[in-house]
């Protein structure tokens, strides 16, 4: 019975329909093939683009260790040149 029921659906689907089929399986295939490729390749870049945000953040945060070093040095510079001055005014007073 079962190989008539093969021999049924066999008659029934031409074979220009099975290689139909067949083609949409190989295609199916493909596109799934296809679809990991493109997957692996945004992992990839996913984990490049994590790590150079990484790498932005170190580099910003040095740059704003920086910044505060160099305005403290303005700031004692600053002082400094302040502190001339006023003996330089001192001096000028006394002459």
């Amino acid at each position: 019975m079962a190989s008539n029921a093969v021999q049924c659906v066999a008659d029934q689907v031409p074979a220009d329909d099975f290689q139909v089929l067949e083609e949409k399986v190989y295609r199916t295939i493909e596109m799934y093939k296809a679809a990991r490729r493109a997957e692996a390749t945004a992992q990839h870049d996913a984990q490049r683009l994590r790590q150079q945000l990484q790498d932005r953040e170190e580099e910003l945060d040095a740059l704003r260790r920086e910044t505060v070093q160099l305005k403290k040095e303005r700031e004692e510079i600053r002082a400094r040149v302040e502190k001339m001055l006023e003996q330089i005014d001192a001096i000028a007073e006394a002459s």
